[in-house]
């Protein structure tokens, strides 16, 4: 007979309670006989009898103990159902036996066998079972009735009923248990047709809960629900990527204490607004600004009544920053078409300043006071000079021609040049940090500009005392790209918050003699490299600024 394999397990587990069941009612068996046999001797039953009983609860406990052992054996599993059954059968038989065969009312026990037995084994075992204990019980009638087996009776009976009660009286029974076989079938079977058919609702609902959860875990918009108490319900993968919060942390915590700047979404006088799409800025785990775009829906059950919200959210952080990088090439195109035109038109008047400078500072008798004014004039048209440089440089294209460049052998030319140079300072310190083998795939001249700028700025930084550290060395970054990594670092005054992101615009300087195109001169070299810069800074304590530049073609 086949039996699935969930079918299987619930009935071992009802039949190990039927066992444990069992043993139970073979224990207060066992104390109401010993309680009788010691206290309340019954003088009509013959004492050989209590012996016999206990015996057969003996042999009962030890059989409770075979069938426990069985339960280890699952091939077993059928022969353990067929014989616990069988001994019931046997057990209930000599029970009404010794309390009257014809007259006991334990006759009623071998129901409970049958339904059973149908439970274990369906209708086919129920009927055999029913088959069994009509046998059974028909066979110990007429045996006592025949007195082929004697009364347990002490004092003896005399049997008044005649063939044909006993007929009755078994033909009744026979009738019963078949009925009662074929019912408790019926029953079971519907049973069982409802929880299969239970299952495979709960299978299909489970099936489609874990498409509709992997729909939303596999997506990359943020999905938060909440409900009508303003409490976290569910939080999917994408929402945990863009806030840095695990559901774990937030789950049944108010939003306005996690996300305070969703607080307009939910208020009532903005419910209309709250419909359609907003941009706004949050503050996700470790103080992290990200910018948002987001949509409110009333999150409804079947019956159309509204239990929450759904919160729809996008990262528009990496948006933003193209957005910004759009117009900042925006503005540098225009800054380029400016260059041409102004460098032509400065260029030249500078020149003609310089030659008739000359000129006039060749004069035998010129006076001192005229000969530093002319000097004034010079110095002047220097500054003039290469303001006109560096947006020239600002506006240039990346070279096309590039070369392996070596970044140590750049570096000390460049702060060879510096040392000499009027613009550096002699109370500040430069400390060299090379590591070997340090290579960019760039042009030669652009590194030095990159090198020159960022040091000038630290050096501009320090207002008294102090050292600025260049370190280079080559390192691989999230890409898995190997990359030259210069980094210059300072101890002097350094940017404010509200500045720090302004620092890479065009003109944008706190100096008093500054341009403010020296930072963004080397942002536009290394956009263009398709390397990386990034700024830290804190007020009184100093900056850093590390440029990451390819080490070869991408």
């Amino acid at each position: 007979m086949y039996i699935d394999n969930s079918e299987k397990e619930k009935n071992e587990r009802r039949l190990r309670h039927l066992i444990i069941g069992r043993v139970g009612i073979l224990t207060v068996f066992l104390a109401v006989t010993v309680l009788i046999d010691i206290f309340e001797p019954v003088y009509f039953i013959s004492p050989s009898i209590f012996w016999l009983l206990y015996s057969i609860i003996g042999l009962m406990y030890l059989l409770s103990l075979f069938y426990a052992y069985m339960l280890r054996k699952e091939y077993l599993f059928v022969f353990n159902v067929y014989l616990q059954l069988s001994m019931d059968v046997a057990l209930v038989t000599f029970l009404v036996y010794l309390t009257g065969s014809i007259g006991s009312n334990y006759s009623l026990l071998y129901t409970l066998i049958i339904i059973y037995s149908v439970i274990f084994i369906g209708r086919n075992g129920g009927l055999v079972f029913a088959s069994i204990s009509s046998i059974a019980y028909g066979t110990l009638l007429d045996l006592e009735y025949s007195r082929i087996i004697p009364t347990i009776y002490a004092v003896g009976r005399d049997y008044s009923v005649t063939s044909g009660d006993v007929f009755v009286r078994i033909i009744v029974h026979i009738v019963s248990f078949y009925v009662l076989a074929f019912l408790a079938s019926i029953v079971v079977e519907q049973e069982k047709k409802t929880r299969s058919l239970l299952e495979e609702k709960e299978s299909a609902f489970n099936q489609l809960d874990l498409l509709f959860r992997s729909i939303i875990e596999s997506v990359d918009t943020g999905v938060m629900t909440v409900n009508l108490q303003g409490r976290i319900k569910t939080f999917n993968r994408a929402a945990e990527e863009i806030t840095g919060f695990q559901l774990k942390e937030i789950e049944n915590r108010r939003i306005e204490e996690i996300f305070p700047q969703f607080s307009p979404f939910f208020d009532q006088k903005n419910a209309e607004i709250s419909k359609n799409r907003r941009e706004l800025i949050i503050y996700g785990q470790n103080n992290k600004k990200v910018h948002l775009g987001c949509s409110l829906s009333p999150l409804k059950d079947r019956h159309g009544r509204q239990i929450g919200h759904i919160l729809i959210f996008q990262d528009l952080t990496e948006i933003k920053l193209m957005e910004d990088n759009l117009e900042k090439s925006k503005r540098l195109a225009l800054i380029g078409e400016m260059a041409a035109g102004l460098a032509h038109e400065m260029r030249n008047p500078l020149a003609s300043i310089t030659g008739s400078i000359q000129l006039l500072g060749q004069t035998t008798n010129l006076e001192e006071t005229d000969r530093r004014l002319m000097q004034i004039i010079l110095r002047g048209k220097d500054q003039l000079d290469n303001f006109v440089r560096d947006f020239l440089l600002l506006a240039k294209p990346i070279p096309l021609i590039r070369e392996v460049v070596d970044v140590n052998e750049v570096a000390d030319e460049t702060l060879e040049q510096l040392a000499v140079s009027p613009e550096s300072k002699i109370q500040v310190k430069v400390l060299k940090i090379f590591s070997s083998g340090n290579y960019a795939f760039a042009n030669r001249d652009q590194i030095r500009h990159i090198i020159q700028n960022l040091v000038l700025n630290a050096m501009q930084a320090i207002d008294d005392h102090g050292t600025v550290s260049v370190e280079i060395k080559t390192v691989k970054l999230e890409d898995r790209k190997s990359y030259a990594e210069i980094k210059i670092t300072d101890d002097g005054c350094g940017i404010e918050d509200k500045d720090i992101h302004r620092v890479f615009e065009p003109f944008f300087t706190n100096k008093e003699k500054g341009t403010g195109l020296g930072l963004a001169i080397v942002s536009r070299i290394v956009d263009g490299y398709g390397g990386k810069i990034r700024i830290v800074s804190r007020v009184d304590q100093g900056t850093s600024i590390t440029v990451w530049l390819p080490d070869k073609p991408k």
